[in-house]
């Protein structure tokens, strides 16, 4: 079954010696008085919780998986439905909720370091209550105060989970061709008819109640994405108490069988005539749904760190233990029949890179998760653009290069097993599947490029993309000048200078011709991924230049890693920046005849 532990001293250090948590959450009135102290009891608690309660329904969740009964009614594993009332009994749900419907109103980076938690100990299991969250961000931005005072409070305590309604049979990105339509009724509520598909979370047996975000056309709509908007569809209609009352017409019609997340009901959920009231304006329900897909995004980005943190974890105490083999350079552990594979160079490769990745996607989505605490919460508004438009840009790169090398870290850690690698009974070969469809949901990893490199950077000229790279520029001015640094500042800078070109070769040939942004995006999305995380690499490195003399093997082994990575995972950009460069000709040129 294996095993995890909270990497507890690895996430205080990015909060508190790269971030400085403490002093950023001063200039938010509503957290100025959250000390470090206070952050690490609750992600020590958050651990226990993960490792003790979550993490040992993984592989029996995995094995079971959740079961179609009929009549719309889903089952979950055995023991979900308990660990999610120690969940809602110990208050996770409202973390970093507003205190006014019930909230402990922490930051939203506190809450992202516990959902990196709850993904390494449970994926399929964390999508419930991760679903539900982003339901509470969406109404929180968008509903109407009737909406919020009585959907908000359930949602924040638990009680009720929630789901986004996006996908229909025949489309799924492209939302402008949904069917699904929403006829107004006279006591201004809504029928909603039609039928969705691959509803994460969609229906269980965890909560008394679960509340559906639902795109659908109005009669009067207009053709495309213009003409849709977002209702709420609760399973249970409210009654004047606010407690459910009549079944409404929303119902699973079955499960999908899927490949891997086997403890997450992923359903079709139909819709006949069921009641429903309109979330924002009508014909903007696209805008309003943004808040929630983009923060599945980031959820999917907290999947992708989890899974490449418990796939090392895993991993690593294998190399120890597995004997195979001596060293090239003689053995290691001579008293024992073999060496522990550890000692073997590509083993060391496998390990360093899944270390190397999860702690640069940690420093990165963290301090993601602060920016969003900034855009939200801080009392300067130049700085709360400032994030907003940061969080723009790196959202897809958060999801994208995230779920790539957690795919590439989990088939990492099955090939260190070896055959007992897809022997499901060791684990690995869950951590593979289910890390294989971060990759696809929530927008495929091509979409999530086209947004990068179409939307957010050659859709505002680059104004959003100068706003990281001045501080890419500036950390390479102050340290470019000290010996010790430059085998992290030089690469940085040189990835910085050959993105900058890139940008404006691919922006060029773009104005001639449209597909060149299809044909570059994918590379050139894993190529800005490198400079994210080639940045947040070098920063970290600083701080453990600064501190090794103070002994802690902790700093000489982040020395190592960030050794590790510009020598060995750095590198691939010469490979997708040349693949960038290619362009579309290759591609579009060939006949469909010839394929």
């Amino acid at each position: 079954m294996g095993q995890y532990a909270a990497p507890l001293r690895d996430m205080q250090f990015v909060l508190h010696e790269l971030l400085n948590v403490e002093a950023e959450i001063s200039q938010m009135p509503k957290h100025a008085d959250l000390d470090a102290d206070t952050i690490n009891a609750v992600l020590e608690e958050a651990g226990k919780f993960c490792s003790e309660v979550l993490f040992p329904l993984n592989h029996s969740g995995d094995q079971e998986g959740c079961t179609y009964a009929g009549d719309g009614v889903v089952t979950t594993p055995k023991g979900f439905k308990e660990a999610y009332q120690q969940y809602v009994e110990a208050g996770w749900p409202a973390l970093g909720c507003d205190p006014e419907y019930g909230g402990q109103g922490l930051p939203a980076f506190v809450n992202n370091a516990l959902y990196e938690m709850l993904n390494s100990a449970n994926q399929a299991w964390t999508m419930y209550p991760g679903l539900s969250h982003g339901a509470y961000e969406c109404l929180h931005a968008h509903g109407t105060p009737e909406l919020q005072q009585r959907y908000l409070p359930k949602l924040v305590a638990g009680v009720w989970t929630g789901t986004m309604c996006l996908t229909e049979p025949h489309c799924g990105t492209d939302l402008g061709i949904l069917r699904t339509r929403a006829e107004p009724t006279s006591d201004g509520s809504y029928a909603i008819s039609g039928t969705k598909i691959f509803i994460s979370s969609g229906e269980h047996d965890l909560a008394e109640n679960i509340v559906h975000l639902v795109l659908a056309r109005l009669p009067d709509a207009p053709k495309g994405t213009k003409g849709i908007s977002l209702f709420i569809v609760p399973k249970f209609v409210p009654n004047e108490a606010g407690e459910p009352g009549e079944r409404n017409g929303v119902k699973c019609g079955s499960i999908e069988h899927k490949m891997g997340i086997h403890g997450n009901a992923t359903c079709v959920i139909n819709l006949d005539n069921a009641k429903g009231w309109l979330v924002g304006e009508p014909n903007k329900g696209l805008n309003a749904m943004f808040v929630m897909m983009n923060a599945a995004r980031l959820g999917v980005g907290m999947q992708s760190l989890g899974l490449t943190e418990v796939a090392y974890q895993n991993s690593l105490t294998y190399a120890k233990e597995r004997l195979q083999m001596r060293s090239l350079t003689g053995p290691k552990a001579p008293e024992k029949a073999a060496d522990p594979i550890i000692v073997h160079p590509d083993v060391r490769r496998m390990l360093l890179t899944q270390k190397a990745y999860a702690e640069g996607a940690r420093a990165f989505s963290y301090w993601s998760a602060l920016h969003i605490d900034k855009e939200l919460s801080h009392g300067d508004e130049a700085v709360r653009k400032e994030a907003a438009d940061l969080v723009a840009l790196l959202t897809p790169i958060l999801k994208a290069f995230l779920s790539d090398n957690a795919f590439e870290s989990t088939n990492h850690a099955m090939q260190i097993y070896g055959g007992h690698g897809f022997i499901a009974e060791w684990g690995m070969e869950q951590y593979v599947r289910d890390a294989r469809i971060n990759m696809i949901y929530e927008g495929t990893n091509a979409i999530q490029a086209l947004d990068l490199l179409g939307r957010k950077i050659l859709g505002d000229m680059g104004a959003k993309m100068k706003k990281f790279g001045k501080l890419v520029t500036e950390f390479v001015e102050a340290e470019g000048i000290k010996p010790e640094m430059q085998e992290f500042v030089n690469p940085l800078a040189d990835i910085g200078d050959k993105v900058q070109k890139l940008t404006m070769e691919i922006g060029m040939k773009a104005m001639q011709n449209p597909d060149e942004v299809g044909a570059a995006a994918v590379p050139y999305l894993r190529t800005v991924g490198h400079l994210v995380f080639s940045y947040f690499w070098a920063r970290m490195a600083r701080i453990a230049l600064d501190k090794q003399a103070s002994g802690d093997p902790f700093y000489k082994a982040k020395l190592a890693t960030a050794r590790f990575y510009f020598a060995k995972l750095l590198p691939e950009t010469a490979m997708t920046i040349r693949q960038a460069r290619a362009g579309s000709k290759s591609l579009m040129d060939v006949e469909e005849a010839l394929f």
